[in-house]
């Protein structure tokens, strides 16, 4: 079995037992979190697909990890006028670990 979901505004291919990265969603470590955003279930030779979403789909999954990616650094120079910035992003993200696809 085998869902496409969508959360942060990306779209991720999940089967339980998966590990992903996703944007940063609120929880404590060890929190069930259900994603209602499911655009694909396919069990089996069965498939079912959402406009937008599949009715009553849920997917559980764990939150294993909140952390800070690393840094990227943003530069800006304009040549010969003394124009110079620079500036540091660290993303936040969250490790989820896929339990369960409730269709």
């Amino acid at each position: 079995m085998l869902a496409v979901i969508k959360t942060g505004g990306k779209q991720y291919i999940v089967r339980p037992g998966d590990k992903i990265k996703v944007e940063k969603i609120s929880g404590e470590l060890g929190d069930i979190i259900e994603l209602s955003e499911v655009l694909l279930i396919k069990d089996g030779e069965e498939i079912k697909i959402g406009r937008p979403y599949v009715e009553g789909a849920r997917v559980k999954a764990s939150i294993i990890e909140q952390g800070r990616a690393a840094k990227v650094i943003v530069f800006k120079k304009k040549p010969k006028k003394g124009y110079k910035r620079k500036k540091g992003h660290r993303q936040y993200y969250t490790i989820l670990e896929i339990k369960e696809i409730l269709s």
